[in-house]
């Protein structure tokens, strides 16, 4: 199918004051014994403690740093709360009483059928993808985005929560391309408003391309390439016009292809794939 187209280092032992007899600042004590403990930036070798937190699947780096800052970290039995903090070999991490450690990151994609909710869990015990990608391994992955329970395609999952968050924020303008079938033939100026833009109850979608799908039948085949992620999208830019989708396939996301990979199968990613993900935006 073809688609057309920075701060001071703090000093040891209180805070200064000015001396006017010898001209150079003295230091007053100033410690407080019911204050906690609090470790400063480590030099060197190491990992900084907020990838640390994000590798563990604790949260994105952004908000690591919230729960650094805020006090709810330990490293080795001391409250952290300097950014910047580096994790040597050895150390000892703890969030919410539990002691951490890094997971490996993995990347699959799944070529999702119908029928399946996206979503981690379903207290309707419904089928959910992660049925599907389950016994991929020991790691606690996740659906990067959704797709809903009757579109099929292209589905990335990932315990690399800072590349998560980067994939589904507007601003990285991550391409997909869906192949739609409608229930009918989509006439030549229907598709050129939809080119122009839709006015949608949550604000105007403009598509980057759409075309009619080249060698099909009739013109009930449609490429549409575009970068949003809202819920539904693009059932609801034709439902607008009066068409049904009556099949939807997500066929690229950000880069990656259905090439080689069945409906229902799953794979990880090529380290190039990876890198390539992480260059986005």
């Amino acid at each position: 199918m073809s688609v057309q187209k920075k701060s001071r280092k703090p000093q040891k032992g209180g805070k200064p004051s000015s001396n006017s007899g010898s001209g150079k600042p003295s230091y007053k004590k100033t410690g407080n014994p019911k204050r906690k403990k609090t470790v400063s930036p480590k030099t060197g070798s190491g990992i900084r403690l907020n990838k640390y937190l994000a590798d563990a699947g604790v949260a994105s780096r952004r908000a690591a740093d919230k729960l650094i800052e805020s006090g709810a970290v330990t490293l080795n039995g001391e409250v952290v709360t300097r950014l910047g903090t580096k994790v040597m070999p050895g150390d000892k991490v703890q969030f919410g009483g539990q002691t951490l450690k890094q997971e490996p990151l993995r990347y699959l994609l799944l070529n999702k059928p119908k029928g399946f909710l996206t979503t981690s869990d379903d207290p309707f015990n419904r089928r959910t993808v992660m049925n599907l990608v389950e016994k991929a391994c020991p790691e606690r992955i996740y659906p990067v985005g959704r797709l809903d329970r009757n579109t099929m395609g292209l589905l990335l999952f990932t315990n690399d929560g800072e590349l998560a968050k980067k994939l589904m924020h507007p601003k990285f303008m991550v391409k997909k391309i869906y192949h739609v079938f409608l229930d009918k033939n989509l006439t030549k100026n229907d598709m050129l408003s939809i080119a122009n833009g839709v006015e949608l109850s949550d604000g105007k979608i403009v598509p980057d391309s759409i075309a009619y799908v080249a060698g099909a039948d009739d013109k009930k085949q449609i490429g549409i390439e575009l970068h949003s992620g809202k819920n539904r999208v693009v059932r609801r830019i034709f439902e607008h016009f009066g068409y049904q989708v009556v099949k939807l396939d997500r066929v690229f996301l950000a880069g990656l292809t259905k090439k080689d990979l069945p409906r229902s199968k799953w794979r990880f990613l090529t380290e190039k794939e990876v890198n390539m993900l992480k260059r986005l935006g």
